[in-house]
């Protein structure tokens, strides 16, 4: 941090702490400390302008220093926290001096508190930068004053709309929100906030004058504010609560309109370390910041491995998953041969990316131009020979052993020796289909997740033969591709496939108990899961799953046990005739013209039975998954709970609030979690059995986050 005095009196607070981005951490608050006394007490200091020498402003706080406090403060310590940042922009505010933050880039969360906190904001002109206050999406409120002053400023609807959405916004719709003051170019940024300064503002805010009124001191008076406030709390409910949050963001903007400034700082601060010292925000910076900033950054690439870059890849099949594959690819620079059985179907596969690019065009989020070159990146063909030169081959044809395997065989005689193989299946083991390789050691899962471009989570499968030189390269053509990878080891349905199932197969059994199909579906939805299990099915269909299953049993015999829902999936599709929504409708019906609704059938076929509870319903989603999740430890599927949860919550949608299924038992205790599986087992089954292993832990006393398995991040992570 450097303050630089100017003869107009001006002086020039520049934020430069070391690393890539400014945070706020201890050192940040020790230094402004300093900086604001200095500045306070210096009579040549006519008014103060806060930047940045870093191409962003302010990230926000060090999500690191926090998850590291988790587990150990105490309320009172917690609040202690929140208050002495509040109390540095306190600092800011009654210094006597007027501030003008020239934002001239990213501010976010404690970094757009700090803004918020000077007399005047001017933003640079630039769509690229955005500004807001995030921390909802980490479980936790602005802790240093955030959610009252952007009340105060922007009033209730917009400061509920930013908070609880969790969104950032650009330059323009930041002025129209009144949340900047101005905006500027880059070159002009320093010198518009001279002009302001120069006009001698009045450094006192309006919340300190004497004898200032809360504009909500009666309470929500203003028809605006109320049908805010009511809409936001209707908001709240209908997700449920499961995420404290949105309650206490409501709570605070409300009494932050009502109490006068510093007990409405007060009530925030109170919030704030109720959210810090609450497991939920724990669970979800650790892994939606901290485990997958941590992944992407290469923390399971092995060492001793050149940087690889893929140039030229082949992706073999252009269905949905095929054409989503090779249009990520080309976004990323990469030369792509997309090949299915004739030319124009493989052209089909290229038209998906168009039709991606023009719903970006359409947006404003890229150009023509851009479109184009991206386009021309993409060669649709049936010709195999193209694949010369290929770095790595991307199979994605139908989940057949036989057809991938003629496909792998007629790719490998033109790849160069050096090129990788992957395969995209969801649930074939990659050690299997390695066997139609002639090079076994460079073959290797990558398990897209659909739609491609927006789904950023990668499976990467380790087959048995899978060399560490093929993990590095297949990890590094994914940090290309900018996606979040997992590392699992080969097994049947991997991790995410085989956990997933546990979900769809648990909405069937319940069917067949007797448990009302809205309060299956409505029960998954209240924990969390974006959608209910039978309506996952009908968009599946059940064939898919029955078709694993039957898989399995030709495979394993005696020895494997069906799923729960098997008998009722099996009912539905050859008994009822009904598969799912391409083919008219499974569970649902889908009317022309009208919105689905559960078919009515189902109360013939499954008739509803009294005894169900809705707690214990619920409760058997989240153990279920948990359960599988920790099988897949104790079998070495999965190496580490980082990658668990990365998969459960990017994979398939496991409740974010959970931070994932492992930290999810971890939360509620292994011990605990054993002693309610067994009762679960006894009612439900022995899917919920916990094993000797897992019996062990808990009578250890251990927990699968120890401190030895913890992701270990050199650089500050900021919200």
């Amino acid at each position: 941090m450097q303050l630089q005095k100017a003869d107009d009196g001006f002086a020039i607070l520049t934020l430069n702490a070391e690393g890539s981005m400014n945070v706020v951490n201890d050192a940040f608050i020790a230094d402004m400390e300093a900086a604001t006394k200095q500045i306070a007490e210096d009579d040549g200091i006519k008014g103060v302008i806060l930047t940045s020498a870093k191409a962003s402003f302010m990230a926000g706080a060090d999500l690191k220093q926090l998850v590291n406090g988790f587990g150990t403060l105490t309320a009172k310590e917690a609040y202690a926290f929140s208050k002495r940042a509040t109390d540095m922009h306190r600092a800011i505010e009654q210094s006597g001096k007027p501030w003008v933050a020239a934002i001239n880039g990213l501010a976010l969360g404690g970094g757009f508190e700090l803004a918020l906190a000077c007399h005047r904001r001017i933003l640079v002109d630039d769509a690229k930068v955005q500004v807001g206050l995030p921390e909802v999406n980490v479980g936790l409120l602005p802790g240093s004053g955030g959610t009252v002053r952007l009340g105060l400023i922007a009033g209730m609807k917009t400061a509920l709309d930013l908070l609880l959405s969790g969104r950032s916004v650009g330059p323009a719709e930041a002025l129209k929100l009144k949340i900047v003051d101005e905006i500027a170019p880059a070159d002009t940024l320093i010198d518009a906030a001279k002009v302001w300064l120069a006009t001698a503002p009045n450094p006192i805010k309006p919340w300190d004058v004497k004898g200032w009124t809360p504009p909500q001191k009666k309470g929500l008076t203003v028809p605006e504010d109320s049908t805010a406030y009511m809409m936001a709390a209707g908001g709240i409910a209908k997700v449920g609560y499961n995420q404290p949050a949105p309650l206490a963001i409501l709570n605070c903007v409300f009494q932050g309109l009502q109490l006068p400034f510093d007990k409405a700082l007060a009530v925030e601060g109170k919030y704030f370390a109720k959210l810090l010292t609450d497991p939920v925000a724990r669970n979800i910076i650790r892994t939606t910041f901290i485990s997958k900033q941590a992944a992407e950054k290469g923390a399971r690439r092995p060492e001793g491995f050149e940087k690889f870059a893929a140039k030229k890849v082949g992706v073999l099949g252009a269905g949905m998953m095929g054409a989503g594959i090779a249009y990520v690819s080309a976004n990323a620079g990469i030369e792509v041969i997309l090949i299915d059985r004739d030319t124009a179907t493989a052209q089909k596969g290229k038209d998906y990316a168009s039709k991606v690019l023009g719903k970006l065009i359409e947006k404003g989020k890229t150009t023509q131009d851009k479109a184009h070159a991206i386009l021309a990146r993409i060669t649709p063909t049936d010709d195999f020979a193209l694949l010369d030169g290929c770095d790595l081959v991307v199979e994605a044809v139908f989940e057949d052993t036989g057809i991938k395997a003629e496909t792998t065989r007629k790719a490998e005689a033109v790849l160069p020796d050096h090129a990788v193989f992957a395969s995209n299946t969801s649930t074939l083991p990659i050690s299997q289909l390695a066997q139609a390789s002639q090079r076994p050691d460079q073959f290797i899962g990558l398990h897209f997740f659909s739609p491609v471009e927006r789904m950023g989570l990668v499976e990467v499968i380790m087959g048995k033969q899978t060399s560490k030189a093929t993990l590095a390269k297949g990890l590094d053509y994914i940090a290309q591709l900018r996606k979040t990878p997992i590392v699992v080891n080969d097994s049947r349905g991997f991790y995410t496939s085989r956990v997933f199932q546990m979900l769809i197969h648990e909405g069937a059994a319940m069917l067949a108990e007797g448990v009302p199909p809205a309060v299956i579906e409505n029960a998954a939805k209240a924990v969390g899961m974006p959608v209910g299990p039978l309506a996952l099915l009908d968009e599946l269909t059940l064939d898919l799953p029955l078709k694993i299953v039957d898989q399995a049993i030709a495979e394993e015999g005696d020895a494997y046990t069906p799923p729960a829902g098997v008998a009722v999936m099996r009912r539905m599709k050859d008994e009822i005739g009904r598969s799912s929504r391409k083919a008219g409708g499974a569970f649902y019906d889908y009317p022309e013209g009208g919105k689905k609704h559960l078919w009515k059938g189902l109360a013939e076929h499954f008739p509803v039975k009294d005894g169900w509870d809705i707690e214990e319903i619920k409760q058997r989603y989240l153990y279920a998954q948990a359960m599988e999740t920790a099988r897949c430890l104790e079998e070495n599927v999965l190496e580490t709970p980082q990658d668990a949860d990365l998969g459960a919550i990017y994979g398939w949608g496991f409740p974010a609030w959970t931070g994932g299924t492992i930290s999810y038992i971890d939360t509620i205790g292994i011990d605990k979690f054993v002693q309610e599986s067994d009762r679960l087992a006894q009612l439900y089954g022995p899917r919920f059995l916990p094993s000797a292993w897992l019996r062990d832990k808990a009578a250890r006393g251990e927990d699968f986050y120890t401190p030895a398995s913890e992701t270990t991040v050199k650089e500050p992570v900021p919200a």
